[in-house]
């Protein structure tokens, strides 16, 4: 009671009903089970055909292919000055194979350092091909002459490519395209005559070089496969050619890869707090979506098997004009048949719809797994967060054929394994240390092989934010 007689403060008068907090203490709350920001839609684990790989490891064999270096030319850059690495010269045709180091590097010293820019003309349909050309830098548009006079845009070739290889052993070869800048860029470039002086002092590089250049005599189809003999369109009895079906005697194999951790549970906690909600059920839960998200980042870009680096050079192209267009898609739904699915960083996809809708063209959908997801002459366009956007805001685009009997791409795993948790992850227990902590070791085996080139192409250095005005 007051003893003035005079009203208390609110802060000192009394309680007449239990407080909020306190009666949360005997109260049931209505709860989430742990939400996790990481978790995506992870379409490319759930689209691949997942192959059982019993030894761990899986050999895909090919016929035999006859290869003469179409690949990529990596370069050292000290400041403007580019010079290209001399063993990524066995990327040209000429010089695929040819391992005399000494030879190489001679030849790397003789190639100059150009800048060139938007709109100049490296090459001109129809001259001599005198040079070779290395770009380091920029993109460059081919483009030839049609059946009725009007020019035809051929490719497009970027940062790592070159053009001009056969000026090295063929002296009458001349120009197909045209060859024109379409950004400003570097290149290196090494005239025929600088090659022919070196050629001279080398017997090693001569014999090399004559015999690439009877490669193209060896019987093999528009792939570079071995040829099968087959006689058709015959009439009476003639002598039928005899033939086999060769194969690569080195065929490549992709070992099961891991992904591991150790998830630790205190004994207290799973002892005492393991109602409503299972403690160790929950914490392995989105262990395993972790392990999931990291599976599907290595399957796109892990060296080794990750799609994005192991996609063949001839199944990679440039955008016609940076952003990414109706027109640019179908020519990677060209390269290959059967295509399923397309692959691109949300964002890209963002990108996509605002060409699109441009050009007055709304993609449609299709249903897939129950949902409806945007498609491109009838292929689904499909979100994975794991495909990099570089420094320059560009992407890449994978458009893939799946599948063992479709002869495209699929993912390997093994089942089976000691306490497997899900297919090709196991959770295994290790036991309980002083400190009353339980271990469990978490590990999902995985891989994805191409099983033949064609299964896979690239968009490339797809610009994604460019504005629409």
């Amino acid at each position: 009671m007051s003893v003035d007689g005079g009203s208390r403060p609110e802060s000192d008068q009394e309680q007449l009903s239990l407080s909020t907090a306190a009666a949360r203490n005997l109260a049931t709350t209505t709860k989430s089970v742990p939400q996790m920001q990481g978790i995506t839609s992870r379409w490319l684990l759930k689209l691949l055909p997942w192959v059982q790989t019993e030894g761990g490891v899986y050999r895909v064999n090919r016929r035999l292919t006859y290869t003469v270096g179409d690949g990529r030319i990596e370069f050292v850059q000290t400041g403007s000055r580019v010079e290209v690495i001399p063993r990524e010269l066995g990327e040209i045709a000429a010089l695929r194979g040819f391992e005399d180091v000494d030879v190489l590097t001679a030849l790397a010293n003789r190639f100059t350092q150009r800048e060139f820019g938007p709109g100049e003309v490296l090459a001109e349909e129809g001259t001599p091909v005198d040079q070779v050309l290395l770009i380091a830098h920029g993109r460059v548009e081919q483009t030839g002459r049609g059946p009725y006079g009007g020019a035809t845009r051929l490719g497009v070739l970027g940062d790592g490519d070159h053009l001009g290889g056969q000026a090295l052993f063929a002296e009458e070869a001349v120009w197909e395209y045209t060859a024109k800048a379409a950004t400003s860029g570097v290149l290196l470039a090494l005239p025929r005559a600088e090659f022919a002086g070196l050629l001279e002092s080398s017997p090693a590089l001569r014999e090399h070089v004559r015999q690439v250049a009877a490669l193209p005599d060896q019987r093999q189809n528009d792939r570079g496969e071995a040829d099968i003999a087959l006689s058709s369109g015959h009439a009476g009895e003639p002598d039928l050619p005899g033939t086999f079906v060769d194969y690569e005697l080195n065929p490549r194999e992709y070992e099961l890869s891991a992904a591991q951790t150790v998830l630790r549970v205190h004994s207290r906690v799973a002892d005492l707090f393991n109602k409503p909600m299972n403690q160790t059920e929950q914490q392995l839960r989105l262990t395993v979506e972790a392990l999931r998200e990291r599976q599907e980042s290595e399957l796109v870009n892990n060296p080794e098997f990750g799609l994005l680096h192991n996609a063949d050079y001839k199944q990679r192209i440039q955008p016609h004009s940076g952003p990414p267009t109706p027109d640019d898609l179908d020519e990677l739904l060209s390269r290959r048949r059967g295509s399923k699915f397309f692959f691109a960083h949300p964002r890209t996809i963002a990108a996509i719809g605002r060409e699109f809708n441009a050009r007055g063209l709304y993609p449609g959908h299709v249903d897939l797994l129950g949902t409806q997801v945007p498609a491109w002459r009838g292929v689904p366009i499909l979100p994975c967060n794991k495909i990099p956007i570089t420094r320059e805001r560009t992407s890449s685009i994978l458009c893939m054929r799946v599948g063992e009997d479709d002869q495209g791409v699929i993912g390997l795993h093994q089942t089976g394994l000691p306490d497997e948790y899900e297919p090709g992850l196991s959770v295994r227990f290790m036991g309980i240390n002083e400190k009353a902590i339980i271990s469990y070791l978490v590990t999902a085996y995985y891989s994805a092989a191409i099983l033949v080139p064609d299964a896979l192409g690239v968009l490339e250095n797809v610009e994604i934010s460019r504005q629409r005005d």
